[in-house]
């Protein structure tokens, strides 16, 4: 990548719960990799371009509320969310996100639209700058090249 095309420079990653268990909860559906592997992977492209990448997971939904919320001020320029179950049930997830303006990408691991009809319905796509779902952790690194190459 060159630097030339950089997009967003202050890029924060939102893992939602039981994302702390990847590599360990069921492996058929999510794969096998854990976390860890997937912000190593994430940091190390962010830094050819020298773009600031900060990580936050969570099961709590306060607190993912909190960090969004956090997002406003800290510099945060774009935001890359797997808001996991709370894709299906928080509405005040949605409303931090409204409220804090800024450009996001909705990343799931596995194709929520192959899965139970509950997982069918998402509070935040209809405001999400797209939506990537089903592509395991490839889903995490295209939506980081589109933050640091396309989005302005």
């Amino acid at each position: 990548m060159s630097t030339e095309n950089i997009g967003a420079r202050n890029i924060l990653v939102i893992h939602g719960p039981n994302l702390n268990l990847l590599g360990m909860r069921e492996p058929e559906i999510y794969g096998c990799e854990t976390l860890q592997d997937i912000n190593k992977n994430l940091a190390r492209i962010a830094e050819k371009v020298t773009s600031d990448i900060v990580f936050f997971q969570s099961n709590a939904e306060s607190a993912l509320i909190d960090r969004i919320q956090q997002a406003m001020s800290d510099g945060t320029d774009f935001i890359i969310i797997n808001p996991a179950a709370y894709t299906h049930t928080s509405v005040a997830m949605r409303d931090a996100l409204t409220a804090a303006r800024l450009p996001f990408i909705e990343i799931h691991l596995s194709n929520i639209f192959s899965r139970e009809t509950f997982r069918h319905h998402s509070y935040f796509s209809d405001m999400a700058l797209g939506v990537i779902s089903g592509l395991g952790s490839k889903g995490y690194e295209l939506a980081l090249e589109y933050a640091l190459t396309v989005h302005r």
